[in-house]
């Protein structure tokens, strides 16, 4: 029988964990309420679970980011710490729940916990539609962005796409879309590719995602190019067929996804970080269940370089 997983932190859904140039690691998550963004940052992973936890913005009661505050990253880029997030109009303005943006807010702190941040800034991707879910990541001397968006004319929730970005508020080039819902496992009640997140090893661009609705249905994706490729041409990337993470009805582990990368205190492996849930019996929509905790296991690589997120699903 496997080992049933253990969370790192409880009740915090789409965990993402950056070992920065400082050294300190931060964490940045969705809360039960999605009405704040929240800061931890410790010396070690382990760490984290007791770290203070520092509010560094709190939604507006009205105004466009004033609901449903989901999936902040903290990024350090180009010299200061961008938190991406993603904010919809109070519903008593916006009678659809779903209407996110994507913001930005960013300080030039030693210490982001204890700067001072900026209002936020919405980051305009060229298609005024529903987007969440935002990464940055550096190559090549350029600084890209990657994030789900809903495209008309184009069956589903939302799909992933890619632009290099002039600054870390704002893009250089048009969207590219990478990856539209299309697999059995992609599209279970909800038709979504979104949480995308970014891990560059063994001349690869390994980009994850998360797929279907948010319950046990939940499960991983990923695609991957040649790191000398162009990432903006479609055609670069390989998508896989079949999902590389998903329920494990033995351990009683439920929808994991949403994922980031991050690496251990050595620096000799790479980290999977990510949420799930420990029981199915969710009442009323799963989006109000607070139970998503963070998990943290160490990621493997097979012989030919490629990832190995579940050993379940190898041959």
């Amino acid at each position: 029988m496997e080992t049933q997983p253990t969370p790192l932190i409880l009740q915090r859904a789409d965990p993402h964990i950056l070992k920065a140039p400082d050294g300190y690691y931060y964490f940045s998550a969705s809360v039960p309420e999605y009405d704040r963004l929240e800061l931890r940052r410790s010396k070690t992973i382990e760490g984290l679970v007791e770290a203070e936890k520092v509010t560094v913005w709190t939604k507006p009661d009205e105004g466009p980011f004033s609901d449903l505050i989901w999936a902040p990253e903290i990024h350090y880029n180009r010299g200061a710490w961008y938190i991406y997030f993603a904010g919809a109009p109070s519903r008593e303005i916006k009678y659809d729940l779903f209407q996110h943006r994507m913001y930005a807010i960013c300080t030039t702190a030693e210490n982001p916990l204890e700067g001072e941040w900026s209002e936020p800034v919405q980051i305009d991707t060229g298609i005024d539609t529903f987007c969440l879910d935002a990464t940055t990541f550096e190559h090549g001397g350029d600084l890209f962005y990657v994030w789900a968006q809903k495209e008309i004319g184009i069956e589903g929730n939302s799909n992933l796409y890619i632009a290099k970005m002039d600054t870390p508020l704002t893009l250089a080039t048009d969207p590219v879309r990478l990856s539209i819902p299309e697999f059995d496992w992609e599209i279970r009640v909800f038709w979504v590719n979104e949480g995308p997140s970014i891990l560059k090893r063994n001349g690869k661009i390994f980009l994850s995602y998360s797929a279907s609705a948010t319950d046990e249905n939940y499960a991983m994706g990923l695609l991957y190019a040649d790191q000398d490729s162009d990432l903006l041409d479609p055609s670069s990337w390989t998508k896989s067929k079949t999902p590389v993470l998903c329920s494990n009805l033995e351990c009683k582990h439920y929808g994991p996804g949403h994922n980031s990368f991050t690496v251990s205190e050595d620096g000799k492996d790479d980290l999977l970080v990510y949420h799930a849930r420990e029981y199915t019996e969710i009442e009323g929509d799963p989006l109000w269940d607070p139970n998503r905790h963070t998990f943290v296991k160490k990621l493997l690589w097979d012989d030919s370089g490629m990832p190995i997120f579940d050993e379940r699903l190898t041959s």
